[in-house]
């Protein structure tokens, strides 16, 4: 077959039973709509809420249903095979070319108040989402498979050319959802402290845009050490490990100490952690901010919203991203790489039947961000 041909049918690796071994299937490829493309993944990366997705804690309460069968995985780059219709835009400008590498996101409705109005397609009620069932038209909707189509609602992305896909296919999450934050959150000046609840992907980029907003203190909490490690690399001047202080009042406290009683002017919720918001707010200097980022789940905890009128604090939550944020991630991770290493991100890079290992090692805390290669084989 050539290097554009277009199959029959894909591999994909897909979630039959929350918690279960994931199959790899051999799905249709569906016929494009127009404005539709097909991608051949390059790379695919495994988010925090794959995991969410592939226990079953989405589906129970969590941001939506998931009805399986399903392919998972909603962080992925790859090479445009095929397109139905003539001009296809870029995010930017441009036109699509077969054989131009990208990443892309969700479909959005473009006429709800929110995409229309409001100008935040990223809270869509009418969002075309991946990971839906794959045994429904149009089946190829999850990355972790040979191939993708992209919904013709979907904004696409060109990658840059000194941008790897694995870089880019993580960019295309983590990376942009917290740039999109960090717009809500505001400037942080540079006599401020800022610190970041969690070091997994999320709050690792976090880190490294604090420094380049030019923080004076960036303090990290979380662990293992490899983790507040690559924290420090990226730009972290303090950390509080979670080993170290194993509750929330010691975690708090151990701010307090480092920031001579007050707390940080920022504080950041990264981990999604059910007691991260609770303790966070104890974090917070009074008059600071609080972002919300990383609670997807559904748990719920007990708060005193005394807590933050008496401390005049701002709560800000913040949602995926827009069309703009991905735009930015890309550009990103071409023009900062020189500062921060993200190969330093990547860890098991594995095909698609390891790809229940990765999700089990990002649950475990072992990964950092799997990196699934449609194009390997596990002996």
């Amino acid at each position: 077959m050539s290097e554009f041909e277009v199959p029959t049918t894909s591999r994909a690796a897909v979630i039959t039973e929350f918690g279960g071994k994931l199959e790899v299937r051999d799905l249709p490829v569906p016929s494009l709509e127009p404005g539709g493309l097909l991608v051949r993944i390059d790379a695919a990366t495994v988010c925090g809420s794959d995991v969410h997705v592939w226990d079953g804690s989405l589906h129970e309460g969590g941001i939506r249903p998931i009805i399986l069968p399903v392919v998972p995985g909603h962080e992925m780059a790859g090479v445009v095979v095929a397109k139905a219709g003539g001009d296809i835009g870029y995010v930017g400008g441009g036109q699509i070319a077969i054989g131009d590498r990208i990443v892309f996101t969700q479909g959005r409705c473009g006429t709800c108040y929110h995409c229309a109005v409001a100008g935040q397609p990223n809270l869509c009620p009418n969002r075309r989402h991946y990971g839906t069932n794959c045994e429904q038209y149009p089946y190829l909707v999850g990355g972790f498979s040979e191939y993708c189509y992209v919904y013709p609602t979907a904004r696409k992305i060109k990658v840059p050319d000194d941008v790897k896909s694995d870089w880019a296919s993580a960019g295309s999450c983590a990376l942009r959802t917290v740039i999109a934050a960090y717009e809500r959150l505001g400037r942080i000046e540079p006599w401020q402290t800022v610190v970041i609840q969690g070091v997994g992907p999320l709050g690792l980029f976090a880190t490294a845009l604090a420094k380049r907003s030019g923080a004076a203190r960036i303090i990290v909490v979380g662990a293992p050490d490899s983790r507040l490690e690559l924290a420090r690399a990226w730009g972290a001047t303090d950390h509080v490990s979670i080993n170290d202080a194993p509750d929330a009042e010691s975690r708090a406290a151990a701010i307090r100490e480092l920031t001579s009683g007050q707390g940080a002017e920022v504080v950041q919720e990264w981990s999604g952690a059910r007691s991260a918001f609770t303790e966070g707010l104890e974090m917070v200097r009074r008059g600071g901010r609080y972002l919300i980022g990383g609670q997807v789940g559904p748990h719920r905890v007990e708060i005193q919203p005394s807590t933050i009128m008496k401390n005049h604090l701002s709560v800000i939550g913040s949602m995926s991203a827009d069309d703009s944020h991905y735009w930015k991630a890309m550009q990103f991770l071409s023009q900062a790489q020189s500062e921060f290493e993200f190969d330093r991100l990547l860890t098991t890079r594995t095909g698609l039947d390891g790809v229940t290992d990765a999700l089990r090692g990002m649950q475990d805390l072992s990964e950092i961000k799997p990196v699934i290669d449609p194009a390997l084989t596990v002996s």
